[in-house]
């Protein structure tokens, strides 16, 4: 019998040398059985999201596609919820909308933008959030926020996928994570970032025992609609060896984390194909983590694991 949170797989995709080797990504992808493609989206070596997004949706013919996470502070969100909604009707209704508050400082300093405070940069998504919800909906949209201000716009066109394609928003902090479990379809428990870079200190806050609270918060958030959420873990490296233990205790500095920590972290993946596959179904029954994020250099080594558990 099914599992109530069935088993799905994502591939987080950052570039390629030509539209050929692109496609030919995007389509191993789909033909290994993941779930969606993803980006992240940052102003270093990786392709351009959303055109990017829409050449992968093209070159398959049932894969999801969506990002991890857009950066509210990079698009006014009328320029990004048109843009999105165009690729959910070019690829037939197959987007994800992945969302989130920015959080790479280096980004911001390099391009200029303001890195504001936390506080300001959560209140300026959250209502970015509303904003395309709004113009994805029916009719016209108007809205008199703090940060943004939209007066009679009707959000054209429409998505394909109604009220609007699943909306996922990572976090790592409380604020993030109750406005998650009220607002978003997909939840992505993530580590906090606090020096704005995935540092050793960042893998602190990113622990077994840090995730069982930060889930806390999105069941707070989310109230009578949790059991119709999804719960998203990203995975920062997949490893595969037969010395599970012996490896730990190598890559443990890498991540800032003792050995044990390393053993139970929720965003890395370590040891034999069996012993992932026991790994992924623990961290769902734990943490109800039924969407597994992995990155393209670990396509290949995590496709048995996505062939013996997707859709379980």
């Amino acid at each position: 019998m099914a599992h109530a949170r069935r088993f799905r797989f994502g591939l987080q995709l950052h570039k390629a040398a030509d539209a050929a080797e692109w496609q030919a990504l995007a389509r191993k992808a789909e033909d290994l059985g993941y779930g969606t493609v993803l980006m992240p989206d940052h102003f270093g070596d990786q392709l351009a999201p959303i055109p990017a997004l829409m050449a992968a949706a093209d070159a398959t013919s049932a894969i999801r596609v969506g990002c991890l996470v857009h950066d509210n502070d990079y698009k006014h969100p009328v320029v990004l919820a048109k843009e999105l909604a165009t690729i959910d009707v070019l690829s037939g209704g197959r987007l994800e909308i992945g969302v989130g508050a920015g959080w790479m400082l280096s980004d911001y300093e390099q391009a200029g933008i303001s890195y504001d405070s936390g506080a300001v940069r959560v209140a300026r998504f959250e209502e970015g959030v509303q904003v395309i919800k709004r113009l994805m909906g029916s009719g016209a949209c108007t809205f008199a926020g703090e940060h943004y201000q939209i007066e009679g716009l009707d959000g054209l066109p429409k998505p394909v996928q109604s009220p609007h394609p699943p909306i996922l928003i990572g976090g790592g902090k409380r604020r993030m994570l109750t406005f998650a479990g009220r607002e978003a379809d997909i939840v992505g428990i993530n580590p906090t970032m606090p020096n704005g870079a995935a540092d050793a200190d960042a893998a602190q806050t990113g622990t077994a025992e840090e995730t069982d609270r930060k889930l806390g918060w999105v069941r707070e958030g989310a109230g009578d609609r949790f059991d119709d959420l999804e719960i998203n873990l990203l995975s920062l490296g997949c490893f595969i060896t037969d010395d599970r233990a012996d490896l730990v205790e190598k890559l443990s500095p890498l991540f800032g984390l003792t050995p044990e920590q390393l053993s139970d972290f929720p965003h890395a993946l370590v040891g034999t194909t069996d012993e992932l596959i026991d790994i992924v179904q623990a961290r769902r029954d734990r943490w109800e983590a039924s969407y597994v994020v992995v990155q393209q250099d670990s396509m290949d080594a995590f496709a048995p694991v996505v062939a013996k558990l997707a859709g379980t």
